[in-house]
């Protein structure tokens, strides 16, 4: 019978840029994984530095070359989108790169104002201001606005939000708005709830912006939950999107800038599934065409990547504690953590992540299912995106060694979504986080940024323990 080996090199064209095998022991970006199990134990959270900063390269030379070609006119900035991931390491990393900031709630303002305390964040840059404005939200906006913060953009989000920054509003400032995009047609509702109207989006800008001095409307947003992808549904948004800019230009020459929302997707199979180069040009040509159709300049182009950011840095490794066949065909590996606290994009949203032993490649295959500890019938993982199944080296008890698993491009969410440090479904304690970088010479470094989360501290948290 094939090995493991065997049957990923038949699947796919293996090995990648990212991974490869030496002695059976998987390799990720040329670290070596086993060695940090060995080191660190599993449940196992990676978090590897370099990726986000070469991610962001990627963008701004496709965009670059894409500008090149098409003869686009507008120039381009990335802006990093913090919901993907607040943590401070990741954000550090992406401002190395010259990146602007998008913000989705008041509490990002603090991050701003961390960030700018440490030399990391200037008051020149773009602070992009999304997501519906709380009254927290609208008061700290105003203070960045107020304290000099000459860059930082309210996008407004409702036909009131304004009212606020008329109030309140001591400096110049310019304003964005974003656009209520129709959902796809899966969705069970028509038109998503955040951003103005088509409809109000000229009357808005007429009625509460124009005669007041102290705001330009400069920039138009556009947000697509599915993100930039080669699908019928996302050309036409584009394009109507587009249309309601040039609309606006024609009556508001301050308006310069676009920002496209919603990001590059990111990679969720070993097999490259993605012409980014490509959709980044389609996107440029979509929108210098219909630019010159109705007679307007291009904008220039803002985009607010965040999974595509730091989704590809990520990695979660667990070991395999036991297996059960739990009827004639049905093979469970447990695993020493859960799919519902660890990954919960897997649970709530059906997202499949590139999975692939870590152990083991020299030994045969089996198709399993894999099992997480709490109690919820749903926490399992039995399907990877490409075959619907999922394949794993066999284990047997006289094994020297335990078999690894690895989830790769885990980077964006997971500890947003399943919260960070708190308390967890059957109080299943959050993975040890560790932090890979490369030193200048190019040796790995590793260091531990939190501990496995202990019984004592989330006894504290529940009341038992003072």
């Amino acid at each position: 019978m094939d090995t493991y080996h065997d049957l990923i090199s038949q699947t796919f064209d293996f090995p990648t840029d990212e991974f490869r095998v030496e002695q059976n022991e998987l390799r990720f970006h040329d670290i070596d994984l086993m060695a940090l199990v060995e080191k660190h134990g599993t449940p196992l959270r990676l978090a590897y530095l370099p990726k986000i900063s070469s991610q962001i390269q990627r963008a701004k030379e496709w965009f670059r070359l894409g500008i090149e070609q098409t003869g686009y006119q507008g120039k381009y900035s990335y802006a990093y989108c913090t919901k993907a991931s607040h943590f401070s390491f990741v954000v550090e990393e992406a401002l190395k790169n010259g990146v602007h900031i998008e913000t989705s709630s008041w509490f990002d303002t603090n991050i701003i104002r961390a960030m700018h305390a440490k030399g990391k964040v200037t008051k020149d840059t773009y602070i992009i201001c999304n997501g519906f404005k709380t009254e927290e939200y609208k008061y700290e906006i105003t203070r960045l606005i107020n304290d000099g913060f000459v860059n930082c953009m309210p996008i407004l989000d409702s036909p009131n939000e304004v009212d606020y920054y008329h109030d309140n509003v001591r400096e110049k400032c310019n304003v964005g708005m974003r656009l209520a995009s129709d959902e796809e047609p899966r969705f069970q509702f028509y038109t998503s709830r955040l951003g103005i109207r088509y409809t109000d989006a000229l009357p808005l800008y007429q009625q509460k912006i124009k005669d007041d001095p102290r705001f330009e409307l400069t920039m138009l947003h556009y947000f697509i939950n599915t993100g930039i992808k080669d699908t019928s549904y996302y050309w036409s948004e584009l394009s109507r999107f587009v249309h309601k800019y040039c609309e606006l230009r024609k009556v508001c020459p301050t308006l310069t800038t676009i920002d496209i929302g919603g990001g590059l997707p990111i990679q969720t199979s070993i097999q490259k599934e993605y012409d980014y180069p490509y959709m980044i040009a389609e996107v440029l040509r979509t929108i210098k065409r219909i630019c010159e159709e109705e007679g307007v300049p291009e904008p220039d182009i803002f985009t607010e990547f965040g999974i595509f950011t730091v989704g590809e840095s990520g990695a979660t490794i667990y070991s395999i504690l036991d297996e059960k066949l739990q009827n004639d065909k049905e093979l469970w590996y447990m695993i020493d953590g859960s799919f519902i606290t660890n990954l919960p994009d897997t649970w709530a949203l059906n997202q499949r992540f590139i999975m692939l032993a870590l152990n083991g490649w020299n030994k045969q295959y089996k198709k399993i299912q894999l099992g997480g500890l709490t109690c919820d019938s749903q926490d399992y993982y039995n399907a990877e995106k490409h075959i619907y199944q999922v394949f794993l080296p066999e284990r047997k008890p006289a094994d020297a060694k335990p078999l690894y698993v690895g989830f790769f491009h885990t980077g964006a969410y997971q500890e947003s979504l399943s919260g960070y440090g708190g308390v967890k479904h059957c109080l299943i304690p959050a993975p040890k986080m560790v932090i890979l970088d490369r030193a200048e010479d190019g040796t790995l470094t590793d260091r531990v940024f939190a501990e496995e989360q202990t019984g004592e501290s989330m006894m504290r948290i529940l009341g038992y323990q003072s």
